[in-house]
């Protein structure tokens, strides 16, 4: 993964007001750069063979239909790579993180959708024949007026909540939040971006946002769920694993690159983050 200072932060046309947008369009390349927005989107791509997929720290080759769910600020892009065809159809949806308020989310009917919306924090694809089975209902999103395309949309977040065939795609996340919201969490994360391959302690951390060490590890654990040792090496081995595929270094030269200090330590950390990939 590039440093954060290097990623575009991109600025979507959704709007407060809106409850999404559909982009309907036919590409002759992908040559948008890796980037993120607070925005909730679905990727849905026809004819895009050999197409490179890059989310969070994941990358890979896709086939002929792709369907993707890329959760908040998760870094992600689509790159050229192999496909040989010009005429790629993309249809993108894309939506506020409030598009369902927290009582809504919280009825036992939206529950399969609200648990699909905290996992896309990783993003997340779907088979081929969950593709295959949606794939109607996106050639007809952008045919059809605003309150029938919401309906479609609810159709669709319910046919991909309940399939069983997903996997996750990142093993690294960054928690359902808006940084503009959160300035010290934004203060947090981006100084580790920035600082990770050095050593940081805790302290050195909680002194960036004035808090003692146990009330700062308190803090990051509300807002990701981990401890900050365990936020940190997340986000280290999100690089060393962007790395081992796309420069030419060892393990051991990776390792020590993003900020481990031995390569036993960094095997151990890399295998308990990698090992749960998929649902």
């Amino acid at each position: 993964m590039s440093k954060l200072e290097n990623i575009l932060r991109e600025i979507t046309p959704l709007s407060p007001e809106d409850s999404f947008l559909v982009f309907d369009r036919i590409k002759a390349s992908f040559d948008f750069p890796y980037h993120y927005h607070p925005e909730i989107e679905i990727n849905f791509i026809i004819k895009g063979k050999g197409y490179r997929r890059m989310i969070g720290d994941h990358t890979g080759e896709i086939g002929d239909i792709e369907l993707v769910l890329v959760g908040p600020n998760l870094p992600h892009c689509w790159a050229n790579h192999k496909c040989k065809n010009r005429k790629t159809h993309e249809i993108t949806v894309q939506f506020n993180q409030d598009f369902f308020n927290q009582s809504m989310m919280d009825k036992n009917i939206l529950k399969p959708i609200s648990n699909l919306m905290k996992d896309s924090i990783r993003g997340i694809l779907f088979s081929q024949e969950t593709a295959e089975k949606v794939k109607e209902s996106f050639l007809n999103l952008s045919k059809m007026n605003s309150f029938e395309s919401f309906i479609e949309i609810m159709k669709i977040l319910n046919e991909l909540a309940i399939a069983e065939d997903k996997t996750v795609l990142s093993s690294y996340s960054i928690e359902l939040e808006t940084f503009a919201d959160n300035d010290r969490m934004k203060i947090v994360h981006d100084f580790v971006h920035k600082n990770f391959e050095n050593k940081i302690t805790l302290h050195d951390a909680a002194s960036l946002i004035n808090m003692s060490s146990v009330t700062f590890n308190r803090f990051i654990k509300k807002r990701t769920g981990k401890t900050f040792v365990n936020y940190l090496n997340e986000i280290r081995i999100s690089y060393a694993a962007r790395w081992l595929m796309e420069k030419n270094l060892t393990v051991f030269e990776t390792a020590f690159e993003a900020g481990f200090n031995n390569i036993a330590n960094f095997n151990k950390v890399f295998k308990s983050i990698k090992k749960n990939n998929s649902y």
